[in-house]
C-alpha cells in the first residue's frame, strides 16, 4: 500500500499545475479542447507520474488507451512534462502537416488507438487487457472515456465482456462533466447513475471529485487492490476545473477558442499557483 503523503500530493499537484500550463499554451496557437486538459490535469498526474509503472526504458510497463479523441490535450500537456514531447513541437497542435493532431491516430506515441470514434476504447481497452490476462503479463490497462460516450451503446457490450471475464486489470475512467458537443449531457441524454450502472455489469465503482489529488490516489489503490472484477473510477469534473478566472470568464463548451487575453489570463493565475506550491522555485 502506498502511503499519501503531504510531499506525494503535493508533488503531484505541481505536476497538475504545471500540465494545465501546458495545455494552455498549446491551445493559445489555434483554440481546441483546452476546457477538458484543464480539467484532467490531476488524473493525468497521478496517472503518468504514479500509477503507471516505467518499463525501464522511458517508457510505461502498463498501458493507457484513450478513447475520445478531445481530451488528446490532456495527453499531450502530460507528455510534454515526461519529455516526450517538447513544447515547441505541441504548439504546431492543429495546424496544418503537423503530427500532433487534436484526435490523434494508432501508433502515434502516447496513443494506443486511434481516438475519436467514440465509444471504441471501452471495447479496444477491454480487449486488450483479456490479451494480456491471456499472455500472464500483469499489465495494468487504464482507458479514459467521456460521460457523453455512455450513449454508446458498444460501451456497455465492452463493459458486460469486461465483467463477465472479470478483467481485474482493467481500469476504467470516466471524465463525468455532464458536458457534451451539444449541450449538457443531463439534457441530451441523462446517463446517470454511472457507477450503480457498472456495478451491474460486474464491475467495482467509485465516483470521486476529478481534481482531488488524495481521491484519484485513492481510488487507484482501491483499483489495484480489487482482484476478481474490472474497476471504474467515475470522476465528476467542470470544464476549467482548477483555473477559476477561466471557469468564469468563458462559457461552458466543449470547443474553446478565445483571443490570447483569456489564455494570458488563465497562463498568469495557474503560474501564479506554481509560484505558491513551489514557492517560486519552478
Amino acid at each position: 500500500m502506498r502511503t499519501n503523503t503531504a510531499s506525494r500530493i503535493r508533488d503531484l499537484e505541481i505536476i497538475a499545475a504545471r500540465i494545465r500550463r501546458n495545455v494552455l499554451e498549446i491551445c493559445r496557437q489555434r483554440g481546441g479542447y483546452a476546457a477538458q486538459g484543464v480539467a484532467l490535469a490531476d488524473i493525468a498526474a497521478c496517472l503518468y507520474f504514479d500509477e503507471m509503472r516505467p518499463n525501464g526504458n522511458g517508457w510505461f510497463h502498463d498501458r493507457f488507451v484513450l478513447s475520445n479523441g478531445h481530451d488528446a490535450i490532456m495527453t499531450y500537456g502530460a507528455l510534454a512534462e515526461h519529455g516526450t514531447y517538447t513544447m515547441d513541437e505541441l504548439k504546431t497542435y492543429n495546424a496544418d502537416g503537423t503530427r500532433i493532431d487534436q484526435s490523434p491516430i494508432e501508433g502515434q506515441l502516447g496513443f494506443e488507438i486511434t481516438a475519436g470514434s467514440l465509444g471504441q476504447g471501452p471495447s479496444q481497452a477491454a480487449g486488450i487487457a483479456w490479451a494480456e490476462r491471456k499472455r500472464g503479463s500483469d499489465k495494468r490497462i487504464y482507458c479514459l472515456f467521456s460521460d457523453g460516450e455512455l450513449q454508446e451503446g458498444n460501451v456497455w457490450e465492452a463493459a458486460m465482456f469486461a465483467g463477465h471475464q472479470k478483467l481485474s486489470n482493467l481500469v476504467y475512467i470516466v471524465d463525468n462533466n455532464d458536458m457534451q458537443a451539444s449541450g449538457h449531457a443531463s439534457d441530451v441524454l441523462g446517463v446517470e447513475p454511472v457507477p450503480e450502472k457498472f456495478e451491474a455489469f460486474g464491475f467495482a465503482a467509485h465516483r470521486i471529485n476529478g481534481t482531488s489529488t488524495r481521491e484519484i490516489l485513492d481510488a487507484f489503490e482501491e483499483a489495484r487492490n480489487t482482484t476478481d472484477k474490472p474497476y471504474v473510477m467515475v470522476c465528476d469534473t467542470r470544464l476549467f476545473d482548477g483555473i477559476d478566472c477561466l471557469q468564469e470568464a468563458l462559457p461552458m463548451a466543449h470547443y474553446v477558442s478565445r483571443t490570447g487575453a483569456d489564455w494570458d489570463a488563465g497562463i498568469a493565475e495557474i503560474t501564479a499557483r506554481i509560484d505558491i506550491l513551489t514557492g517560486g522555485f519552478d
